[in-house]
């Protein structure tokens, strides 16, 4: 037991210690009188005379041998660091600079009202839009104002309530249109960085970040509709991002994002986002762009 007035120790960390390495001296072997030569054979100075030749040429080959071991070597035949082949990912601010220009705001009109707000990606040279069908559903008019500010009616092209998905025709088009790359969901695997681009809450354009969470998800929409072969993410989307990019870490669009999961009747994103696989997006937008490989 210490002693009650000691205060304890701290507990160290453990160090392995390591002791200098010195001369290794012999210890009790008996010392060895000095070799007296005799007095009969080769003469003394002739023996020295021969030793001092074999260690004069003993040294010179070892001299010799170091010398071509331990020379300079040829520059070729010195190992070298070689730089990494592969190019440096793009960076989530490179992404949205490359996509942002092929989003939209998507608004649902009665009049001079807007009475609903979304987001939408323009998926083709021709200036298809693809968006959420519950953003346009029911409108009496749509417009779309583009990332250059370019604003213009839309027609429902083509729409597919099962998916949530609908393809708006622009009755206009900016002067520079961009449409989006479009990739290939099917390579997507849970961790995959994603980037959601949309206007949640009104915040027009807005980017997050994060990774898929889970594939082939499956959810039910407030009317009813059950959507299946969701894509599940993290990024974080809220109303208006509804129609909105899921791009990849290519900056290629990978999805549509059509819900968010809430247990309360907030609305708000807790973390659970889904979107339709663009595959399936372009098949109900009638869009002519198939996903790369």
């Amino acid at each position: 037991m210490r002693p009650s007035g000691r205060p304890p120790e701290a507990p160290r960390d453990l160090q392995v210690e390591f002791e200098p390495q010195g001369d290794v001296l012999a210890q009790g072997e008996p010392s060895r009188p000095p070799r007296r030569w005799p007095a009969h054979g080769p003469s003394r100075r002739n023996l020295l005379l021969g030793v001092a030749v074999v260690l004069a040429l003993i040294l010179t080959a070892f001299v010799a041998f170091r010398a071509g071991s331990s020379g300079s070597r040829p520059a070729s035949a010195r190992p070298s660091a070689s730089p990494s082949p592969s190019a440096s990912a793009p960076t989530i601010a490179q992404i949205y600079a490359a996509v942002a220009p092929s989003v939209v705001t998507i608004q649902a009109v009665d009049g001079d009202k807007v009475t609903a707000t979304g987001t939408g990606v323009v998926a083709s040279a021709q200036g298809i839009i693809l968006t959420a069908f519950h953003v346009v559903r029911g409108a009496a008019a749509v417009r779309v104002v583009f990332a250059d500010g370019t604003q213009a009616g839309a027609k429902v092209a083509q729409s597919d309530p099962a998916l949530d998905i609908a393809a708006l025709a622009p009755e206009g088009l900016p002067d520079v249109l961009v449409p989006a790359v479009i990739g290939n969901s099917g390579r997507l695997a849970v961790g995959n960085t994603v980037i959601a681009i949309g206007n949640q809450l009104g915040l027009t354009s807005s980017a997050t970040a994060g990774v898929v969470s889970g594939l082939d998800r499956t959810a039910t929409n407030p009317d009813g509709t059950k959507l299946t072969g969701l894509i599940q993410f993290d990024a974080a989307v809220n109303p208006g991002s509804s129609g909105g990019p899921l791009v990849n870490a290519k900056g290629e669009t990978i999805a549509i994002v059509v819900a968010l999961a809430n247990p309360t009747a907030a609305g708000t994103f807790v973390g659970v986002g889904f979107a339709v696989p663009i595959g399936a997006a372009l098949g109900a937008g009638g869009g002519d762009q198939a996903p790369q490989q």
